[in-house]
């Protein structure tokens, strides 16, 4: 399959921010977009369902809290409030400070969609795992070099 044939089949989804505390940062997102504060997932999953990996090598202690917020249908703002364990969240947090972490689209072939980001745009598979509750998928992908931004792909298995 070629590359614009598989992004013909992905979609915007949403953009990530790495935060400190994110008890803070999303009452500030909730009020800004007139919304709800989304609730608070206590962590990302357990490694056991996760299998989360770093650089392809098992990162069992790489974890984070999480809050989702719908903006608009089919578009969502996350926020990461990385533990103190190595991770691409902890990386970029100790690199940048807080602020945006990704731009994610949904697929329905993260690996090869992946790959064909590793072979077109020199991309770099930072880290991947399962949901926390097995349902799909996830791969960032540094694309920092051409594309200036990290990509994160989501993968439903529903």
């Amino acid at each position: 399959m070629e590359f614009k044939e598989i992004l013909n089949h992905a979609r915007f989804s949403q953009v990530g921010f790495v935060v400190r505390d994110i008890e803070a940062t999303k009452a500030l997102f909730a009020k800004l977009f007139n919304v709800e504060e989304p609730e608070t997932r206590p962590d990302a999953g357990q490694f056991e369902v996760t299998g989360t990996e770093i650089y392809g090598k098992p990162a069992p202690k790489a974890n984070a809290k999480l809050a989702f917020m719908d903006l608009v249908p089919g578009v969502q703002l996350e926020l990461i409030e990385p533990n103190e364990e190595p991770s691409v969240w902890r990386d970029a947090m100790e690199k940048y400070g807080e602020g945006i972490h990704h731009i994610a689209f949904n697929c329905e072939n993260a690996d090869e969609v992946a790959e064909l980001l590793v072979k077109e745009f020199g991309g770099t598979i930072e880290q991947r795992g399962k949901y926390g509750d097995a349902s799909g998928q996830y791969i960032y992908i540094d694309c920092f070099d051409q594309l200036k931004c990290r990509i994160e792909l989501l993968e439903s298995f529903r």
